[in-house]
């Protein structure tokens, strides 16, 4: 039986959680202090623990961090105040699974502890088919992807709201392609809606469709992005970005599975399952105002992080084998391998830009290049690698180091243009997504690129 273990003060909480999960079948036990819980952590070692991070004889991180250096595989759902959500943030970064924002339902709490321990099964049993190197798309066969794999598999299996979260580049889109592709939805439509691409004054009309002479230049009527995906999946990017006078509307959607397109005299059936992404951790949407409470909770219902490329130990060679093989036979290259100095740069390098930056790099590699192996003078320096190389001396191998500089030489406007138009590729040509990651405005971005291509003409 899964055993659960509860540290919160109030004895009238207490008593609500422990009733709340018993109702699932969870062996529960709960505690008022840390001194107790970190008793009870030594002698039950749960699989979940929930824990208030406001207890009165010690601080909540800190018994946090000792519990976990008992048991690593227990999954932390953390629980605070409003006024404490930075605190929770922390906890997030420090190794806590989820957290609960007081006050909660009963269904947020079992909906947490659920995931968490299908968290732990996934990390226990990834398949039964055993390690799986590839995945509706996904590539590398590292423990943190079988993670992945599992969620993906488990949650596909239902209707559940399934919230995506992960680095710039980590595959967002990809996962949620494949959380369709796996859901006996499979064979309805797939849309996809980016809240960070369209203008606040055009998403309610873009996701969920006007008819004729609803406003000035409505001239026909539209099928909005949820309509669309009727029978199938909604995919809602950067979901953080969807402007505040919409969230409503998505929230009644989500409780009353209708939608009312502007200047409709009433609401229309639907049936959908949503599927939503972002690059912020979900905890610092909802402190900044980003995201309603209420529709939070409507969406944060089976999280699934992507883990950054850093965190995938060997997948960055095998990843850039595949796009090096993919990128060379579209360009005609024999280029099917990497050398050893350049497999262990990779796995040095940090990877920023996460898949995607590999991406870039190897079609870099692909058009500029000529041979049948990539070494280390093929890499673009732009990308700042720097190479370890062994150089013969004497009949003797002798390590020398030769760490780039790619700007020597450059102005700063130079420099500045090199470094957006890298994050523009990175991001597939995307503006708006460039702009969030170097956290600028779009604008700025479009008025400078416009100015170099002045400049060029002259």
């Amino acid at each position: 039986m899964t055993k659960v273990l509860l540290i919160e003060d109030i004895p009238a909480l207490r008593l609500f959680y422990e009733a709340a999960l018993r109702e699932d079948g969870l062996q529960v036990t709960s505690v008022g202090t840390a001194a107790e819980g970190l008793e009870r952590f030594r002698e039950v070692r749960p699989d979940v623990l929930v824990l208030d991070l406001m207890l009165p004889d010690r601080g909540g991180m800190d018994l946090m961090q000792d519990c976990l250096d008992l048991s690593p595989s227990t999954n932390v759902i953390v629980v605070t105040a409003n006024r404490s959500v930075p605190v929770a943030v922390e906890a997030m970064r420090a190794g806590a699974y989820d957290f609960l924002i007081k006050p909660f339902e009963a269904r947020q709490l079992r909906d947490a502890v659920r995931n968490a321990v299908a968290e732990g099964a996934d990390a226990l049993d990834p398949s039964e088919t055993g390690p799986m190197d590839r995945f509706c798309g996904f590539i590398g066969g590292s423990s943190a992807m079988q993670k992945v794999y599992g969620r993906v598999q488990s949650a596909a299996r239902s209707m559940a709201t399934v919230f995506i979260t992960g680095e710039s580049g980590t595959g967002k889109d990809l996962c949620a392609r494949a959380v369709h592709s796996c859901s006996p939805r499979a064979d309805g439509p797939f849309q996809r809606f980016s809240c960070s691409a369209i203008p606040p004054e055009r998403q309610e009309s873009e996701l969920f469709g006007h008819l004729r002479g609803a406003f000035v230049g409505a001239l026909s009527d539209k099928v909005g992005a949820a309509e669309a995906a009727d029978g199938g999946t909604l995919f809602l990017d950067d979901i953080s970005a969807l402007a505040p006078a919409v969230q409503p509307a998505l929230l009644r959607m989500l409780q009353s599975a209708t939608i009312q397109p502007i200047g409709a005299a009433g609401p229309r059936k639907l049936n959908v399952r949503i599927v939503c992404a972002d690059t912020r951790p979900p905890v610092e949407a909802l402190h900044t105002g980003l995201l309603r409470k209420d529709l939070f909770y409507q969406l944060h219902v089976i999280p699934v992080h992507l883990p950054p490329l850093r965190d995938r130990a060997c997948d960055v060679i095998q990843i850039a084998r595949a796009t090096l093989e993919r990128h060379a036979r579209a360009e005609g290259k024999q280029l099917a391998g990497l050398s050893n100095a350049v497999r262990q740069e990779f796995l040095r390098h940090d990877w920023p830009g996460n898949v995607r930056e590999v991406v870039s790099v190897m079609h870099n590699i692909a058009v500029l290049q000529d041979g049948t192996e990539v070494t280390p003078e093929m890499l673009p320096p732009e990308y700042g690698f720097g190479i370890a190389r062994r150089a013969s001396v004497n009949g003797s191998d002798t390590e020398t180091v030769n760490t780039p500089a790619p700007f020597e030489g450059m102005t700063l406007a130079e420099i500045e243009r090199r470094i957006i138009e890298a994050c523009i590729q990175r991001h597939e040509g995307s503006v708006p997504q460039a702009a969030r990651e170097l956290d600028v405005a779009p604008s700025t971005l479009y008025r400078k690129r416009v100015g170099w291509a002045g400049r060029s003409d002259t």
